[in-house]
């Protein structure tokens, strides 16, 4: 079996996580997507959450799937990435906004497959500040991914058309091979022995006694993701149309300025190890005060677009911050052999925020009185800060309120 410190082995089972946040690959074609097949904006952006949908129902079957035929994680994983690789081209050949949705159904499925295993498996196969090291550079992993088929997208989006940008995907292929080249057939999710790192003492939980069950906790984390996303994926998705309200229609510089964004986003999960080390639960409020930034800037730019590149390039950093942390969370809050299914579940709340972010967009403008078009595309994202604001206050008192009470 290969060395699982071995960087090669390391970066094998990060390589899968490179692939998952692909579905936002064809954000900078929105508006030309949108144009071409005569759909609305919150139909557009449905073409990058739907695959979310998919995602929360298979995560929740995966572990099923697994057990009912007896597969391993690796196959799991493999049969995963290949629905990715070949659900995603298939817009490549056809103009129907239906059925481009199913394809898009079904590459969430293939995400959905295996997104929970590539992140238990982490915490099952290394422990302490390796495996917060290693959830960091997973969360690393899915921004360079989104970066490289961000760019590659707009690019194909230039020189092709938005048919096109979908060739993206045929990475995918890229990726299995080298997974299913270096990583060994041998599932240790349910492994009995999972290290804790006391991080939720901070959140009030008793360390002083085993874990014998999933904490309320693990709930309110669930929440916490889906709110995060909801705000990440809406500015994502808003911000090609308001590039182009601003620069003119023709405009296509979107992908590139998204794939700059996830720099800071990389940058976020790269360092997330060592700003956990010194900070510990701490690293939750810089991480939600600097969100709260971000939106401020992008929303209050109005037609100043540098002001509103700065706030899109600044969201990234955060939240790679604060969603290692809710994995880093989870052996503290749950027993070992329920891992994988509180993993899942945060999944599913980052992946419900994720879909449901072009609805609740759509709902702030409503309640707003901003039309879903032009300049009113920004008008949700101070509201969103105003939120992570009030997040951070009620973390804030109720974990002093716990400590108080236990001392």
């Amino acid at each position: 079996m290969n060395n699982k410190n071995s960087i090669i082995t390391k970066l094998a089972f990060l390589s899968v996580s490179f692939m998952v946040t692909s579905a936002y690959a064809i954000q900078g074609s929105l508006p030309q997507l949108k144009a071409a097949l005569n759909i609305t904006q919150t139909q557009s952006e449905y073409l990058v959450t739907t695959p979310s949908f998919a995602v929360m129902i298979f995560v929740v079957l995966s572990p099923f799937i697994q057990e009912w035929f007896h597969i391993s994680d690796k196959k799991i994983i493999m049969a995963g990435v290949t629905i990715v690789g070949l659900a995603g081209i298939v817009p490549m050949f056809i103009n129907n906004y239906a059925a481009i949705l199913v394809s898009r159904l079904i590459l969430g499925a293939g995400y959905g497959l295996y997104n929970s295993q590539a992140i238990s498996m982490i915490s099952v196969w290394y422990q302490g500040t390796v495996r917060a090291q290693m959830l960091g550079w997973r969360a690393a992993a899915e921004q360079i991914g989104q970066a490289c088929t961000l760019t590659a997208a707009g690019l194909l989006l230039s020189f092709v058309g938005w048919h096109g940008s979908f060739a993206v995907y045929l990475f995918a292929f890229v990726v299995l091979l080298f997974f299913a080249i270096r990583v060994p057939d041998d599932s240790q999710a349910q492994d009995d022995e999972v290290k804790e790192d006391d991080l939720g003492e901070d959140l009030g939980e008793d360390d002083s006694k085993q874990i014998t069950k999933i904490s309320p906790v693990v709930y309110l984390l669930v929440l916490f993701a889906f709110l995060l996303v909801v705000d990440y994926v809406g500015m994502e998705n808003r911000f090609p149309g308001l590039a182009v309200t601003i620069n003119g229609s023709h405009y296509t510089g979107s992908s590139m300025l998204l794939s700059l964004m996830l720099i800071g986003a990389t940058l976020g999960g790269i360092s997330y190890g060592a700003i956990q080390k010194r900070l510990g639960f701490g690293t939750v409020y810089l991480g939600l005060g600097l969100m709260a930034l971000s939106n401020f800037l992008f929303g209050f730019a109005g037609h100043n677009f540098i002001l509103m590149v700065i706030g899109l390039l600044l969201i990234g950093f955060p939240l790679q911050l604060v969603s290692p942390l809710i994995f880093n969370l989870l052996p503290d809050l749950a027993p070992a052999n329920r891992q994988p299914l509180v993993t899942s579940l945060c999944l599913i709340g980052f992946n419900f925020g994720s879909f449901f972010s072009p609805t609740i967009a759509e709902w702030t403008n409503h309640l707003l009185g901003q039309p879903t078009s032009g300049m009113g595309l920004a008008a949700p994202f101070p509201i969103y800060g105003v939120v992570l604001i009030i997040i951070a206050l009620i973390i804030f008192f109720a974990t002093r309120r716990n400590a108080k009470q236990a001392h």
